[in-house]
């Protein structure tokens, strides 16, 4: 494995050290505020109704804020997915943020694949141990495991898309299983955002309190996906695993 020089690491690290920075000057300048509820209750009709008069362009910017948002994982993106389902409803919203979210994705796994991600791919194959079976494992299983790790609300979304690209998994069940696994948890939070302008034109102010006390029946839908999900596919794969044994005992 040939060794890389400082210029060659000064340069694969670079858009990693750019993140950074830009989240850095997110905080800095103040622009989080943007991402939150007081974003949705001052804005929020508006953007509806932009929505409603230019349709595909507001589509496509939203598209491309929330790849934005995503790719330099800055925090916030549950507001952007909030009125995404407000400005396009449920089902248009849920499919955007999907889109979004793993256009980003693929920008960050492509910067972690290219940065460090072959090296260390390389580094395990030529040490032969746990780290290049694990590896080869996740190669083997990649969409189950990717999309397990997706469809499961509590598992950092930043660090699922940095650890694909440090261990170079396949990038096509990579997009796959982060597009399909999102629209769960994602359909449930565009629901949410599409009944947001109701209470809006009606005068309420809504904050995060009043949020769960209002969808509290539907975020447990996320409670679920969070905790109870992963019980289901461990014991389903439990059950693959036995009757294949089974099988070849027999």
């Amino acid at each position: 494995m040939a060794k890389r020089t400082a210029n060659e690491w000064g340069l694969r690290l670079a858009p990693l050290v750019a993140i950074a920075a830009l989240v850095v000057l997110f905080f800095a300048m103040g622009w989080n505020r943007y991402l939150s509820m007081e974003m949705i209750r001052e804005h929020g009709l508006g953007l509806q109704a932009y929505a409603r008069d230019h349709w595909w362009i507001a589509l496509i910017g939203f598209i491309a804020v929330y790849a934005v948002a995503t790719a330099s994982t800055i925090p916030g993106p549950v507001f952007l997915t909030l009125l995404g389902g407000m400005m396009f409803g449920p089902y248009v919203g849920a499919l955007a943020q999907s889109t979004g979210a793993t256009i980003g994705s693929v920008v960050i796994y492509c910067i972690y694949r290219t940065s460090i991600g072959t090296w260390l791919r390389d580094k395990f194959a030529a040490d032969a141990g746990f780290m290049d079976r694990l590896a080869k494992g996740i190669d083997r299983n990649a969409f189950t495991t990717l999309f397990t790790l997706r469809v499961i609300p509590s598992v950092p979304f930043v660090l699922v898309n940095a650890t694909a690209g440090m261990m170079a998994v396949p990038l096509r069940p990579y997009v796959i299983a982060t597009f399909i696994g999102l629209l769960p948890s994602t359909f449930i939070y565009t629901w949410i955002g599409s009944q947001l302008g109701d209470l809006l034109r009606a005068g309420v102010r809504p904050d995060l309190p009043m949020l769960v006390h209002e969808f509290f029946w539907p975020l447990m839908g996320v409670v679920f996906l969070s905790l109870l999900l992963p019980i289901g596919i461990k014991l389903f794969q439990m059950v693959r695993a036995r009757r294949a044994t089974d099988a070849a005992a027999a």
